[in-house]
């Protein structure tokens, strides 16, 4: 008998017990990305939402040679699961000049897509041009304290 209640005592610790979370991040190239002549969007945080849902995206841009934006706005994953639409605000005083805000639409398909209905992905804002996911490397997520 106490050995019932023992199992039963450290199930409901188990359930109590918070899940570590791992903090992912998405980025998407554009133009062949940052330190390639493009544009690398970053949302810090940012997992695929779910089938027909969307979830906040706020993170950092790196443009020209060493140009960090702040970056927010939405992804939404289409119901079928086979295309991401993200649509970004950036700014960044000294790259925009103050008070600017500029605009990225960017529809992709994710990773592992199979016949996308895209046939690739694209970037209509600011930053135009092809899009596509890419690994978010250690360089990519290094935010320097000081930049333009």
């Amino acid at each position: 008998m106490f050995r019932f209640k023992a199992l039963h005592l450290a199930a409901l610790l188990g359930l109590m017990t918070p899940v570590a979370s791992f903090a992912s991040h998405y980025c998407i190239e554009v133009g062949g990305g940052f330190g390639s002549g493009g544009t690398t969007f970053i949302g810090t945080g940012f997992a695929l939402p779910a089938d027909g849902s969307c979830l906040p995206w706020s993170g950092f841009t790196k443009t020209a040679s060493s140009v960090i934006l702040t970056t927010s706005g939405t992804g939404c994953l289409s119901s079928d699961g086979k295309v991401l639409t993200v649509s970004v605000s950036s700014a960044d005083p000294n790259y925009f000049g103050a008070g600017s805000l500029h605009s990225d639409y960017i529809q992709l398909c994710p990773a592992g897509v199979t016949h996308c209905p895209l046939g690739g992905g694209r970037d209509s804002g600011e930053f135009g041009g092809p899009a596509a996911p890419v690994t978010c490397s250690s360089s990519l997520l290094h935010l320097p304290s000081t930049h333009d």
